[in-house]
């Protein structure tokens, strides 16, 4: 395949070029490292398939890794591939989460393609696809094709606000059952949402979801594999802004005086080690409703669409103002988790199928909400 016109996340302050062998050369200050999702979509973008993908690389994905490459062949077409040095071999062993955020990113760049008129067909994998591990391989082929009957999807007026929101929810407010619904009715790619506000259950997931975070911060492969991918503070963000941030006045003061780093993070007798821990686990404390996928089969098709229906959760949960944050831990398949994760199997799908995703969902206190930083995305000739 000729790597012509190629679009390939490399990391930075910069959004997709315009066209081959260009590129904005955005600021890394820190006051504009949200640049990306200010500029999605705007006039720069003649071709259809630019616009397009300037939403696409603001989707949700897997400790942000941010791990789509895309190439643009011919006037019509986009192929996407995964940068296979974005896997999370220890928490993703088999790489299911990463083709879930893949489906995330072909649905919003499907959504956006709508707003100017494009219908998008999508082959997934055209040549295959490997249960067991990603290749290099097409992930999909996406042909834009002009179609004046298309309908905008009403779900993508919410995507310059969606967010993943790791603050504690205010635990005075329920989640009402009418958002709920909507929520769980957002699916459309064969994806079986669920979902409960009811007291008793909710405090259930809250324990299990608890419990799964504390044993990936306890197996020390998983654990260092996410703080590997801390980003403390703004000039790390804006240096590499994939990963898991932690930006603010908070994490600059403890930053600044050597409070926190990556190597108190992993230090377990550390009182910064203690203190980040207890705020994680807060946050699944406080959750006011949880929402689940479950889908029939688990191949990469499966993966890719589950990601597409999860996106539009995402999306639903932003159009009632609801905090959303997926707490998936106990879907992992390393060897520790297996118990939890049969658990939840067992409760959320008893005859049979996979599930996907499970989140928790409530109000946040006011405007905390945690932005994700998109990587540099540029052209560049083969």
């Amino acid at each position: 395949m000729q790597r012509r016109n190629f679009m390939k996340v490399l990391g930075g302050g910069v959004i997709l070029a315009a066209g081959a062998g260009a590129g904005f050369a955005m600021t890394r200050t820190p006051s504009r490292a949200l640049a990306p999702w200010q500029r999605a979509g705007g006039s720069t973008y003649a071709d259809p398939r630019m616009r397009a993908l300037s939403y696409a690389i603001l989707a949700p994905n897997p400790h942000n890794r941010q791990p789509w490459q895309v190439e643009l062949q011919g006037e019509d077409t986009v192929v996407l591939t995964v940068d296979l040095d974005r896997l999370l071999p220890h928490t993703d062993p088999f790489s299911r989460q990463i083709t879930i955020g893949l489906g995330c990113f072909l649905e919003l760049m499907v959504m956006a393609a709508a707003q100017t008129g494009h219908r998008v067909e999508i082959e997934p994998f055209p040549q295959g696809a490997d249960s067991e591990r990603l290749t290099t391989a097409p992930v999909a082929i996406a042909r834009f094709v002009q179609d004046p009957g298309i309908r905008p999807d009403p779900l993508f007026a919410h995507v310059m606000a969606r967010r993943s929101n790791k603050e504690p929810f205010d635990t005075a407010r329920a989640v009402p059952d009418a958002a709920l619904a909507a929520i769980v009715a957002s699916a459309r790619h064969g994806g079986r949402l669920g979902g409960t506000n009811d007291a008793a259950e909710v405090a259930s997931w809250r324990t299990l979801t608890e419990t799964a975070l504390q044993i990936e911060i306890d197996t020390p492969h998983t654990y260092k594999e996410s703080v590997d991918l801390f980003r403390i503070g703004k000039a790390e963000v804006n240096a590499n802004p994939d990963g898991i941030d932690f930006s603010g006045p908070m994490f600059e003061t403890l930053a600044l005086f050597g409070q926190f780093n990556r190597e108190l993070a992993l230090d377990r007798t550390s009182a910064g080690f203690k203190q980040g821990v207890d705020a994680v686990l807060e946050n699944t404390r406080t959750a006011m409703a949880h929402v689940w996928m479950v889908t029939d089969g688990n191949s990469r098709a499966d993966q890719i669409a589950a990601g597409a229906d999860w996106l539009r959760a995402n999306l639903a949960a932003t159009s009632q103002g609801i905090g959303f944050q997926p707490l998936s831990q106990a879907l992992q398949e390393f060897p520790e988790m297996a118990e939890l994760y049969r658990d939840v199997h067992a409760r959320l799908a008893p005859n049979g199928g996979t599930v996907q995703m499970l989140v928790r969902l409530g109000y946040g206190p006011g405007v905390p909400v945690s932005p994700r930083w998109p990587l540099e995305a540029k052209l560049r000739e083969a």
